[in-house]
């Protein structure tokens, strides 16, 4: 079974996702998980601004709606074991944070460098555009630092993250964290364990 899951690692709701979907996938040896960029605004800046609370509170009607959203997203987190610091994490763009997890990948250590990056963001409010905090991150989840270095001097895996964002497109995935299942058709990642579990069942028999 394969689980292509599109992320981004600027929303709160894929590392709530991922969690969940670690759950849901416990004791299954068949699936085979994909991690497909998308990024949330590909014309983000790489100089951190405004952090995710008041960027949050930009799409409220009001303060009080804005802090209650941020709350809400923050304690959903702690029900899946993780400190969302949504007035730390300010976000950047995220093109070579997602070079990085298909360098992991290249590596079979895609979903350590993700849970890394996810951490440093929404925990740490690490800047990870800043590439000395990207090759930080990749080494600190097994990466060499010469390899992360290289890439991020370069160019390499970044015609792998637009093919990613164009498979999206094409499926008419418009937002994150998104799965499909063995080809089909396109699923909100944000589910219970149980939900997301039926999901990956239906899946992988059709």
């Amino acid at each position: 079974m394969q689980v292509e899951v599109y992320f981004d690692i600027l929303c709160p709701w894929c590392y709530i996702g991922k969690r969940k979907l670690t759950t849901a996938l416990a004791g299954r040896e068949d699936a085979q998980v994909l991690w497909r960029s998308l990024e949330l605004d590909p014309e983000g800046s790489s100089t951190a601004g405004p952090t995710a609370a008041e960027v949050i509170a930009q799409y409220q009607s009001s303060p009080e709606r804005a802090a209650a959203r941020v709350r809400h997203i923050q304690a959903i987190g702690e029900a899946e074991g993780l400190r969302l610091d949504l007035h730390k994490a300010r976000p950047v763009n995220s093109f070579d944070a997602h070079r990085l997890v298909r360098l992991g990948a290249a590596h079979g250590r895609a979903d350590e460098v993700l849970e890394r990056l996810l951490y440093g963001y929404h925990t740490e409010g690490l800047d990870i555009a800043a590439h000395e905090v990207l090759e930080k991150l990749g080494t600190e989840a097994g990466l060499e630092p010469s390899a992360v270095r290289r890439m991020l001097e370069g160019k390499e895996f970044a015609e792998d993250v637009r093919a990613d964002e164009r498979s999206a497109r094409e499926r008419g995935v418009r937002g994150v964290p998104t799965l499909v299942v063995d080809g089909g058709v396109p699923a909100s990642a944000i589910q219970d364990p149980d939900a997301l579990g039926r999901l990956l069942s239906s899946g992988s028999e059709s």
